[in-house]
């Protein structure tokens, strides 16, 4: 498969009165063309900062990206000019944004929202074929009469239409990178499942490589290849749904999962993760996971681990994969 973007080392910080938040320490992963790789984790871990890291869309002050390179299309974003990132945002690279109730200008028509970014990135289209444009990828997002719809604005619409509009603008100039930040949060769960559905068509259409970011697994069960799973900053593991689901192996990894409802266990209740993240104005040195960690051991305050290779495609940050941590479990549950 062809590789389309690689992030390296991301290190991303904030300034505050309080002092420096360390938001994204040393994330890496890769994205393939036609894939769609789900980032989940809790509230706060750095999944949305990475993503708006990749658009170059932290604000400096008082964010910055400190460390690390993005690679996209052999290009290393973080090293190019603003006028540069304007080119590639919106043509190369598209986002959904959280809240599509607010993604959209309430004074402007469907039809200005929709041409506005085609017309200003392709400049010699016509106003005739920018609408035509728009009309055939809003039939693609499944909006019926496009025709009318185009003259209405944002507060005609229902909020899984509106979901569908802010679709369209993300790929009406044919990115080759779609990123969905929560993409579903403010949704009903029927509305979700037709919005889900749609990204696995329009993958299909176009062979758009999608970055999905979300905290509700259900999500990520429904359309993601990969998972990386996100904590206090880090990805923590990384592997195929099946190998997430089915073979995780980070303790934080089984909580998560542990802590979603599920149909095939009635009467259960569902265990949460007890404690809170750590701070990330002065983050631990060992496993961030460690103050909440059932089976933490005395290194992981101290060290953070190294990356252990489980199989070709599912890699997991612990100390428990160590074999030394290994033989003690053998032994303790032998006595």
């Amino acid at each position: 498969m062809e590789k389309i973007l690689t992030v390296d080392n991301l290190h991303v910080t904030f300034k505050t009165y309080g002092g420096t938040v360390q938001a994204v320490r040393g994330v890496h992963f890769d994205l393939y063309k036609g894939e769609t790789l789900a980032i989940v984790g809790e509230s706060g871990c750095g999944k949305s900062v990475t993503s708006n890291a990749i658009m170059r869309l932290i604000p400096n002050p008082p964010g910055k990206i400190t460390q690390g390179r993005i690679i996209f299309k052999n290009k290393d974003l973080t090293r190019l000019s603003e006028k540069n990132m304007r080119k590639i945002r919106g043509v190369d690279i598209s986002m959904i944004f959280q809240d599509p109730m607010t993604a959209l200008n309430p004074t402007l028509t469907i039809e200005s929202q929709l041409i506005e970014g085609l017309r200003q990135h392709k400049k010699n289209i016509s106003h005739r074929a920018a609408r035509q444009k728009a009309l055939d990828i809003m039939k693609l997002v499944g909006i019926s009469n496009p025709e009318e719809r185009m003259k209405q604005y944002p507060h005609q619409f229902s909020g899984g239409m509106r979901q569908r509009i802010v679709i369209a603008i993300a790929l009406i100039c044919e990115p080759d990178l779609l990123i969905a930040d929560e993409p579903t949060t403010a949704l009903d769960v029927t509305i979700q499942a037709q919005i889900l559905e749609l990204f696995e068509k329009i993958q299909k259409v176009t062979g758009v490589a999608i970055i999905l970011i979300t905290h509700d697994l259900g999500v990520v069960a429904k359309i993601a290849d990969r998972i990386a799973v996100m904590y206090a900053g880090k990805i923590i593991e990384v592997g195929t749904k099946r190998e997430i689901f089915y073979h995780s192996e980070h303790p934080y990894t089984k909580g998560l999962l542990q802590s979603v409802p599920r149909l095939d266990l009635k009467g259960e209740s569902l265990t949460p993760i007890d404690g809170t993240p750590p701070d990330l104005f002065s983050p631990p040195s060992g496993c961030p996971f460690a103050a909440r960690c059932p089976y933490a051991m005395e290194v992981c305050d101290k060290a953070y681990p190294a990356q252990t290779a489980l199989t070709g495609t599912h890699q997991v940050d612990c100390w428990l994969q160590d074999e030394r941590a290994k033989k003690l479990l053998a032994h303790t549950t032998t006595i």
